[in-house]
């Protein structure tokens, strides 16, 4: 079973009343944009650690990588 959080946010209430009239769900827009962020989020973390790797990659031959790639596929 998924637990949950409660999250709030103040929001105008001209919005509010926009969001009811157009029957728009809050909730399900804010999960959405916070799953996206997250998302974009750790996107942007795994870029940064990719530049800073990339130095190391770079040393490693292609045939080095299709070797190591075919040895845990034979070990399986």
């Amino acid at each position: 079973m998924t637990s949950y959080a409660i999250v709030s946010a103040r929001i105008p209430k001209k919005l509010k009343e926009e969001l009811d009239k157009l029957g728009i769900s809050p909730s399900e827009v804010i999960r959405r944009a916070l799953w996206e962020e997250v998302k974009k989020r750790k996107l942007e973390m795994l870029k940064r650690r990719k530049r800073k790797l990339r130095h190391i990659l770079d040393k490693i031959p292609d045939e080095r990588v299709v070797e190591t790639v075919r040895e845990m596929r034979d070990s399986n």
